[in-house]
């Protein structure tokens, strides 16, 4: 199969503003991707091109193996959406809402594909149990964000997007989302793109990371790919006689091992490597001192 989506020279102008200009990537079939991105770089932008939302200026975007702008309700079936928040029917009960959704992809239902959640499977892989008959407005923003989940989950996706899900959450919540993704990913074969600006949770559930900044994508893999682009090294801390030591090596097994066969006190023994955080923070350095290099190049071109 060829991957779930495909973005080659994406771009997309507002007036004389190029927010996106030149995005290339792809999401191969039940991955987890996050973008990640500073504020502005582009990020909605691109999942709302990808999810149909909004037509782009130009270059060549697949979904499921076919463009967006011209997807029909075969193909919007097999997308899910995971809202900022499900506003509507606060009278209704969690149940009746999903079971009103849910008649919706019934006619796209055929032998070749997943069916869609059975009701009762849907309110127990959203956790929504024991609130599944509790009016919509009483819940909790926990259970509300549980509740736009299913919503998004309703028809079983193969791919589903995820524009910053836990914003406002607190750990407990987060916590209980990031079990759910998990879940889809893992036991549902989902694919996955979202958004987001916790580092820490793109640590946690992405299988490959996308940094975009300056309307590109400036890096692209692995959080432990994207670790080893800044710093190879990493961090070995132990405790002997009574001395904290700190030791920076490529090959961290091979001196923790050479380390305990030559030292007998060793206590406190710590194996750091860089940060998500620190990673992609230099990542966005670089790419702004490029940028701030070549703009400097052009400018004493010009004047030479």
């Amino acid at each position: 199969m060829g991957p779930a989506v495909r973005v080659e020279a994406l771009r997309m102008r507002y007036g004389t503003l190029d927010v996106l200009s030149g995005v290339d990537f792809t999401v191969g079939q039940g991955e987890v991707v996050v973008l990640l991105g500073p504020n502005g770089a582009g990020k909605t932008t691109t999942i709302e091109i990808l999810e149909g939302f909004r037509a782009r200026s130009s270059g060549s975007v697949e979904v499921l193996g076919v463009d967006p702008m011209v997807g029909d309700e075969d193909w919007r079936a097999r997308v899910g959406v995971v809202l900022q928040s499900w506003r509507d029917h606060a009278r209704w009960t969690p149940r009746r809402l999903l079971h009103h959704l849910g008649r919706y992809y019934e006619p796209y239902s055929t032998p070749d594909r997943v069916r869609p959640f059975e009701l009762e499977e849907l309110i127990e892989t959203v956790g929504l149990g024991e609130y599944a008959d509790q009016k919509i407005k009483t819940l909790s923003g926990g259970q509300r964000r549980r509740l736009d989940v299913a919503v998004g989950i309703v028809g079983r996706p193969e791919l589903l997007f995820l524009d910053e899900p836990t914003a406002g959450f607190d750990p407990h919540a987060r916590r209980d989302f990031h079990d759910l993704i998990h879940q889809m990913a893992d036991l549902h074969d989902t694919t996955i793109l979202m958004t987001t600006h916790d580092l820490d949770e793109a640590e946690k559930l992405a299988d490959r990371i996308l940094i975009l900044a300056g309307g590109q994508i400036v890096a692209d893999g692995s959080p432990e790919e994207l670790g080893r682009r800044v710093s190879r090294d990493a961090q070995v801390g132990w405790t002997s006689g009574g001395v904290r030591q700190v030791h920076a090596t490529p090959d961290a097994t091979g001196f923790v091992r050479d380390l305990l066969a030559r030292v007998d006190d060793v206590s406190d023994l710590e194996v750091r490597r860089v940060t998500l955080e620190e990673t992609y923070i230099a990542l966005i350095q670089e790419h702004e001192g490029a940028g701030r290099a070549k703009v400097v190049s052009m400018v004493e071109g010009a004047g030479s």
